[in-house]
């Protein structure tokens, strides 16, 4: 997740909001074996596939021994390294940053909260909408009904040590998925929950083809 170093969150970890609530981080999860609904997005990714705040990589492992061509993206150095060592290709960036083979991907993943980056959710779709191909997808994870769309500022705590400081970030719940969509020019093709979890597909207009080579000669090297 960009915003803050999941490649460190080992044990029990919150995210706290500036309002006050206190969030549990499935840290254990983020580095375990996929599990609990992920098999949705992965079976999802049909194509080459640029995963988004990867963490320490069990996706992007995972599509590469699928033998899906993948590229990790994250901002925190240990989280890259902890990719790397699962063997699956990653770079050291923001999603916000210029990436490899943009407009070629056939899908982006944003699992475990990661439409949240930057607090705002439309901007971050436009923002990946440019990196896929006509006709790619968008495969995001979302909070259960009910919470809508909510901006604010958090940070996260693990009991154990200082606070880290504070970032922008966003949650978005299931029932906000179409008016997402519509605000982000995107098709919103399914939203299901699986594995106690919520999950979206959005769909870039245009018509789908197979991206060219680049993609995964980028998610290969």
């Amino acid at each position: 997740m960009n915003g803050f170093d999941t490649g460190l969150l080992g044990g029990p970890a919150w995210l706290e909001a500036a309002s006050g609530a206190r969030i549990a981080l499935p840290a254990e999860r983020w580095h375990a074996a996929p599990a609990d609904g992920d098999e949705l997005l992965l079976g999802a990714c049909t194509g080459p596939t640029v995963d988004i705040g990867c963490g320490p990589g069990r996706l992007s492992a995972a599509l590469g021994d699928l033998g899906v061509p993948v590229l990790g993206v994250d901002s925190s150095p240990v989280a890259v390294d902890l990719t790397r060592r699962r063997g699956a290709p990653v770079v050291l960036r923001n999603v916000f940053e210029s990436l490899p083979a943009e407009g070629r991907w056939r899908h982006a993943l944003l699992a475990d909260g990661n439409i949240g980056i930057g607090g705002d959710p439309v901007g971050l779709l436009h923002r990946v909408a440019r990196l896929l191909a006509p006709g790619g997808s968008a495969l995001v994870e979302l909070d259960p009904p009910g919470g809508g769309l909510r901006r604010g500022r958090a940070r996260v705590s693990t009991g154990e040590s200082a606070p880290g400081t504070w970032f922008d970030w966003a949650w978005v719940a299931a029932d906000a998925a179409p008016g997402l969509a519509s605000d982000a020019g995107l098709r919103l093709d399914w939203v299901v929950g699986r594995g106690g979890r919520w999950f979206a597909e959005f769909r870039k207009p245009g018509r789908a083809s197979d991206p060219p080579g680049d993609a995964e000669r980028q998610a290969g090297s």
